[in-house]
């Protein structure tokens, strides 16, 4: 892996007013100052669980109609999104539409290996107090390799477009992608890119984007993964790096942290309700 990863996310320099806007409407609303509300009254437990986290209990209140729900945190895209924000736009280009991203389409024909992942994100109406699933909006999700590049910028990589793709949401205001399970690299807990739109049309037009976030793993879960073949690079900086120190997830990361089951033999699944 080239030094450049080590810029992935740009860093603190980058993030902290994203950080900081985020303490404070935390800390007024310690004070009473603004309503701070989450898709689960109970979410107490912040434990990184392979079977349970926060994000399964906004689930929960997903499917309950909680009367109270915060939006799902607001996090840099990071220098590699290929949204066209900075350089290549992947989103205006035929077959980025599709569920399977584990392979590169259009003129590209490489496939990221490692242990298979299936991420489901169900995308709620944070208005209705998470009871609302948000049907036709569409979900632009993208993350780094088992080696810890990202396609179209990493070098190796820039012809390649894997692990990129674009879904509508359905009925149930669910996207679900077959991909596999990504890298920690340097300097960053192991995290997927995600961003939602209002529409398909808004998304591959790369217009309008409701929000932009980024899930996290627990910590046992990518320990396992990391423990198998094609993942040594993640060990070292694993060991490196905790939640509560990432420069991301440092201020919270009780919505973002993925429901995982599964196993490195039969794969893993990840689920999280993302309210906007």
């Amino acid at each position: 892996m080239s030094e450049e990863l080590h810029d992935h996310d740009r860093g603190l320099s980058f993030d902290l007013p994203t950080l900081q806007r985020r303490k404070m409407i935390r800390l007024l609303a310690g004070v009473g100052l603004v309503p701070l509300v989450g898709c689960s009254s109970d979410d107490s437990d912040n434990s990184a669980s392979s079977s349970s986290s926060s994000a399964g209990s906004s689930s929960s209140a997903a499917s309950s109609g909680s009367a109270e729900c915060e939006t799902i945190p607001s996090e840099t895209a990071g220098p590699y999104p290929g949204d066209g924000s900075n350089g290549v736009n992947v989103l205006k280009e035929s077959g980025v539409v599709r569920k399977d991203i584990t392979s590169s389409f259009g003129s590209a024909s490489g496939k990221a290996e490692g242990v298979p992942l299936t991420v489901t994100l169900t995308v709620v109406d944070a208005a209705s107090g998470c009871g609302t699933p948000k049907e036709g909006a569409a979900v632009y999700l993208w993350h780094c390799d088992r080696d810890g590049n990202y396609s179209l910028y990493s070098e190796g990589v820039t012809e390649e477009n894997y692990l990129r793709g674009v879904q509508e949401t359905d009925a149930k205001g669910q996207v679900t992608f077959t991909s596999i399970f990504p890298a920690c690299y340097t300097g960053r807990w192991p995290h997927i890119h995600f961003e939602v739109y209002g529409s398909l049309e808004d998304a591959t037009n790369a217009t309008s984007i409701t929000a932009t976030s980024q899930l996290a793993f627990a910590k046992d879960v990518c320990d396992t993964v990391y423990a198998s073949d094609g993942y040594d690079r993640s060990v070292q900086n694993m060991s490196q790096l905790s939640l509560e120190t990432d420069n991301i997830f440092s201020d919270g990361y009780d919505q973002q942290l993925a429901t995982t089951k599964g196993s490195v033999e039969k794969g893993y699944t990840a689920t999280l309700t993302v309210p906007v």
